[in-house]
């Protein structure tokens, strides 16, 4: 039995959960508690797990906390039997790295409550099995829960990860809430839940991109095109887990960007980072320094220490133009920390949330419903507003604000992917492809980049106008790559790519290990792609044949992916959008050099992609069409069924 410990007061920590359970279910969350401990130790450890319950709303096992440093090792440090084991070791300890996650002693890394265990008996008894593991057994896990090591077979995954995944009408969000306090189901949001989180580099790339992009769409006049992004302004909130990445895309976008966050140590923990420039909590000194920094035309990104919704009023009254807004706070998880109401602070807001969550509630709705007001007055004088797929608009529509469309159905605003990602990247299917250098050489992410922008350039020479933007914008990012100081934690790199992109740059990496020039390459994604999640307001909102509140496109494509390769595949509720409002699947794959590794990255690659533009083609979108139609003269074994157009004039 380990000493108990205090939790480390330098890291930022979850905030205490709903009071959700009955004094039965209370118990029933120590019994499941305490299973995984033989019962010589239960009578010890009841008090103290009956503590955490009541203190916290759930039962973490901190005493059960590692003594050594959590970071993401060299795989040959890892001890077991299989090297693709050891790689899933690593990329565990990546995602609870105090660097890279967002309440570390929780096993949370991003999104306010995207887990990657539930408590801390989960992580050892995962890391003893890994180590233990052989090339011919799977590791099960049940929503942080490893169930077992079970007999397969080489060409098997080596885990297969389920997070969240209720009976449909038990996902509400009061469900996660009291299955999670049980100890039974977790939140695995998209990469936490599947091992496969870069920390807010991850999302940096589609950011840049995205804010590029809004960038191109408001750029109607000869001279907006000749200044290109040049002094525009991006307002938007958020600085914890994957929202941290928004400075530094402004800055490699080339916008003044102004990022409010209400939790101050999320705000300087991004500043001494140096993943923003500067921090400002007066907002007449945030005013002048916007000025300023517009007239100017700077590069500059500006963290606000506080309330977005009075920055978005300020700026009105103080008629300071912003050209993009948007939103990243964790809406998702609006009653949990998740957004936080104007007019509170951040510990005000807190004790609320724990002692009297239905006036927090009417707190963050009415603070939502100023918030859409104040937008919606910068929109009238022309600021291009998009929701960032966070549940933003979803959640102010709820709360009543006035965020509806003239027809009462659709949402005012664009979802980001509906105006940009879908039509520009999805379709023609670029998606965030992500590497991992599993020797932890910066030397090793160095070549791999270099490898990847030697591919990227061939295929830029014959590929089709279409798609020339894309593969430009990835070829600039991955030149930039290492100047803009992108790595946190483990040696990691993510671009846009497509199929053919993803495979040949996996290739490269592949024949690289096996010339011994690099070390072995762990491959993933986001979820946020092409084919892994089916989301209706966010990755399948430009989805408009009526389809996209289904789910059969993320299901296929991790059935998909194990069985053509992956060393681990994952698939989760929620994520992104919040419990019940999305299903989204991952993967993980180890590059060893072999041959079979080049079979296995060939065939699971071009699935990977090519399941989600065939769906997207038979929605009618005239860029997956393109695409897909693409795909099947390239590969004679892909044969897909493409749509009939109807005229609208018979309608």
């Amino acid at each position: 039995m380990p000493q108990n410990k205090p939790l480390n007061s330098k890291f930022s920590h979850a905030p205490k959960r709903k009071e959700i359970l009955s004094e039965e279910e209370k118990k029933l969350a120590l019994k499941n508690a305490l299973r995984y401990f033989e019962p010589k130790f239960h009578a010890e450890l009841i008090p103290e797990f009956k503590e955490e319950l009541e203190k916290y709303g759930r039962i973490y096992m901190y005493r059960f906390r590692p003594d050594y440093e959590m970071y993401a090792r060299p795989i040959d440090e890892y001890p077991g039997k299989c090297q693709q084991a050891k790689a899933i070791q690593l990329m565990i300890q990546n995602n609870l790295n105090p660097a890279v996650a967002q309440h570390p002693e929780e096993l949370i890394t991003y999104g306010g409550n995207g887990a990657v265990f539930q408590n801390w008996a989960q992580y050892l008894l995962t890391m003893k099995y890994l180590s233990e593991m052989t090339d011919e057994q799977t590791l099960v896990m049940y929503s942080g829960h490893p169930l077992g090591l079970f007999p397969s077979h080489k060409n098997a995954p080596r885990v297969v990860v389920t997070n969240g995944m209720m009976i449909p009408n038990y996902s509400k969000p009061d469900d996660w809430e009291k299955f999670n306090a049980l100890g039974v189901t977790q939140y695995g949001q998209m990469t936490a839940g599947s091992y496969m989180y870069i920390g807010p580099q991850g999302i940096v790339h589609g950011t840049t991109i995205t804010v590029l992009n809004g960038c191109r769409k408001i750029s109607n006049t000869e001279r907006s095109r000749s200044e290109g992004t040049a002094g525009k302004l991006f307002v938007t909130a958020g600085l914890g887990g994957m929202s941290g990445a928004q400075p530094k895309a402004g800055n490699i976008a080339g916008v003044v960007s102004v990022t409010a966050e209400v939790n101050p140590a999320a705000t300087y923990k991004r500043y001494e980072q140096g993943w923003v420039d500067e921090v400002i909590s007066d907002l007449d000194e945030l005013v002048k320094r916007v000025r300023e920094a517009k007239e100017k035309k700077e590069v500059v990104s500006i963290a606000y220490d506080g309330n977005v919704v009075d920055v978005w009023e300020k700026f009105d009254e103080e008629n300071i133009y912003i050209d993009l807004g948007s939103d990243q706070t964790s809406l998702h998880n609006p009653w949990a920390g998740g957004y936080y109401p104007v007019g509170l602070s951040f510990e005000e807001s807190n004790r609320m949330m724990a002692e009297n969550p239905d006036l927090f509630k009417e707190k963050v709705q009415e603070s939502l419903r100023r918030h859409a007001a104040a937008v919606n007055k910068h929109t009238a004088k022309g600021t291009y507003f998009f929701d960032y797929g966070n549940a933003f608009l979803l959640e102010a529509s709820r709360a009543g604000a006035d965020v509806m469309a003239e027809n009462g159905i659709d949402f005012k605003y664009p979802s980001y992917v509906q105006d940009i990602m879908g039509p520009m990247c999805f379709d023609y299917g670029f998606g965030p492809f992500r590497w991992v250098c599993t020797s932890g050489k910066p030397e090793d992410l160095q070549k791999t980049d270099d490898l990847a922008c030697e591919v990227l350039e061939g295929i830029m020479k014959n590929s089709p106008k279409e798609i020339q933007q894309q593969m430009q914008d990835n070829i600039t990012w991955i030149k930039g790559a290492q100047e803009n100081k992108l790595v946190v934690g483990s040696q990691a790199r993510i671009l846009y790519a497509d199929a053919e992109g993803r495979i040949k740059i996996a290739k490269a990496f592949n024949d690289a290990i096996a010339k011994g020039e690099i070390g072995p390459v762990v491959l993933g994604r986001d979820h946020h792609d092409v084919s892994g999640t089916d989301s209706p307001f966010r990755e399948t909102s430009n989805i408009y044949d009526g389809s996209k509140f289904t789910a059969d496109m993320a299901i296929q494509n991790v059935i998909g992916d194990s069985f053509r390769g992956a060393t681990w595949v994952s698939i989760h509720n929620g994520g992104g959008v919040g419990w019940g409002e999305v299903i989204n699947g991952g993967f993980g794959m180890l590059l060893d050099g072999t041959a079979e590794a080049e079979n296995r990255l060939k065939s699971m690659l071009h699935w990977d992609v090519n399941n989600g533009i065939a769906r997207r083609s038979w929605a009618r979108n005239d860029e997956a069409i393109f695409a897909i139609k693409r795909a099947m003269q390239d590969e004679p074994l892909l044969k897909v069924t493409l749509p009939n157009l109807v005229d609208e004039g018979l309608l």
